[in-house]
């Protein structure tokens, strides 16, 4: 019976210095750890200051290059996940780089967010259609990204502020007319 007992206890040793050298192992994968935000080369001319702090609170981590990266962004693999929303939130829709900046529901990967070919089309206005522009988004509570949330409470935004952000965004982006307008680019 002991030798039973002895075997389990080795077989479990053995198990968990599996799982902890793949936890090691895994933290040279290079992807997750470059955390060099690249430069800032616009400036967005806000409705308001208010639209401005609430984007700054919610949102800028994920769509401009003013990421404030986490702790845990350095630890594998949750860096990976961190990274990957980054560069998704990035090339969705980025304040701080004009050739980032798209129509709303552009560039995504089968069209899937896409409602339209076009200018403004996206929107989704009265034909029962998703609205991707940042402001639909906050509205339908996609965004931010409910696991966002989780470790990021100063994005929980209280109903009066996401209406004051869904406001603010209608009108500095246009609602889904582009994201464009009210951009100044600052020189190199």
């Amino acid at each position: 019976m002991a030798k039973a007992g002895s075997s389990i206890v080795k077989a479990l040793g053995i198990g968990v210095g599996a799982v902890a050298a793949i936890a090691l192992a895994i933290q040279l994968v290079p992807y997750g750890h470059d955390h060099a935000n690249p430069a800032v080369v616009t400036e967005t001319h806000w409705d308001s200051p208010q639209t401005r702090d609430l984007f700054y609170r919610a949102c800028a981590d994920c769509h401009s290059n003013e990421t404030q990266w986490p702790w845990y962004s350095n630890v594998a693999p949750v860096s990976w996940l961190v990274m990957r929303d980054v560069q998704e939130g990035r090339s969705k829709f980025n304040i701080s780089a004009p050739t980032e900046r798209r129509e709303f529901g552009e560039g995504d990967e089968g069209g899937e967010r896409s409602g339209g070919e076009g200018r403004g089309e996206g929107r989704g206005e009265g034909r029962g259609e998703r609205d991707d522009s940042p402001a639909g988004l906050v509205q339908s509570g996609e965004m931010p990204m409910p696991i966002y949330l989780i470790t990021h409470p100063e994005a929980r935004l209280t109903d009066a502020e996401k209406q004051q952000l869904i406001a603010g965004l209608e009108a500095t982006f246009g609602g889904g007319e582009g994201a464009t307008t009210h951009i100044v680019v600052s020189a190199p």
